[in-house]
C-alpha cells in the first residue's frame, strides 16, 4: 500500500542518498563555541570532584592537581605539540579550528574560575555528567571539522583514514592515562574517573559512526 500524500518518507524509501550540505561559517563558529563551553564545564565538574578522565582532558586534570593552573589552560598548553600532527594528518583547516578551540577553552577556563564556584557532593554524579558533557563537546567539534587536540586528533584521524570507531580507540588511550593517574589520585577516585572516561567514549561510540552523519 502506498504512502499518503504528505506522509514522511525516508531516503531509503525514496531510493536516494541524502545530499551533503556543508555547514556555513556561522554554523561552524557557533558549534565551536558550544563545544568549548561544554568541554570547559565538564572539566570544571570533574576538577571539583577531584577526578580525572581520559584523553588530553585527563592529562590536563592530572597535572592541575600538581600545579596551581586551571585545567583548561593546561589543556591548551599540553596540546601545542599536537598542532603539527593535526595539520599533517587532518589538514590546515582542521588545525586552525583546533587551535581556535584550544584558545577558547583556555580563556573560558580562566573566566569560569573567576565567575563560577562548583561544589560536588556526589563523585558519581560529577563523573557521569562531567564525562557526558565533555563527550558532547567533542562530538560538536568533530561534526564541524575541529578537535580538542592530543589523543582526540589521533582518534579522529584513525576514524577518517581507517574507519576505526573514535570511541573504541579513545578507550585504549584512556586505559593508559587512567593507569598513570593512580600515582596522583586514590583507587576510589580512579574508579569514578573510569566512569567519566566511559561516559566520554560512550557518546563517541553511539554517535560518531561512518555513514550516520556527514563530516569526519
Amino acid at each position: 500500500m502506498g504512502k499518503k500524500a504528505g506522509q514522511f518518507r525516508t531516503y531509503e524509501d525514496a531510493g536516494a542518498s541524502p545530499a551533503v550540505i556543508p555547514h556555513s561559517a556561522v554554523e561552524d563558529i557557533y558549534a565551536l563555541i558550544v563545544g568549548c563551553v561544554l568541554l570547559t564545564l565538564g572539566l570544571a565538574l570533574l576538577k571539583a570532584a577531584g577526578l580525572v578522565t581520559g584523553g588530553i582532558a585527563g592529562i590536563a586534570l592530572l597535572i592541575s592537581y600538581l600545579v596551581p593552573l586551571p585545567a583548561g589552560l593546561l589543556f591548551t598548553l599540553i596540546n601545542i605539540p599536537f598542532f603539527a600532527f593535526a595539520w599533517r594528518a587532518m589538514g590546515r583547516g582542521f588545525m586552525m579550528k583546533t587551535i581556535a578551540v584550544n584558545a577558547g577553552i583556555a580563556l573560558l577556563s580562566i573566566a569560569m574560575r573567576a565567575s563560577l564556584s562548583i561544589t560536588v557532593a556526589s563523585p558519581a554524579f560529577a563523573a557521569l555528567v562531567g564525562g557526558t558533557v565533555i563527550g558532547m563537546g567533542i562530538l560538536a567539534l568533530a561534526r564541524h571539522g575541529a578537535g580538542v587536540g592530543g589523543t582526540g586528533v589521533i582518534t579522529l584521524w584513525l576514524h577518517k583514514r581507517h574507519g576505526i570507531n573514535a570511541g573504541l580507540s579513545q578507550i585504549a588511550f584512556d586505559i593508559v592515562i587512567l593507569g598513570i593517574s593512580l600515582s596522583v589520585i586514590d583507587a576510589r577516585a580512579l574508579a569514578w574517573s573510569a566512569l567519566s572516561a566511559a561516559a566520554v567514549s560512550g557518546i563517541l561510540i553511539a554517535w560518531h559512526r561512518p555513514g550516520r552523519y556527514t563530516g569526519f
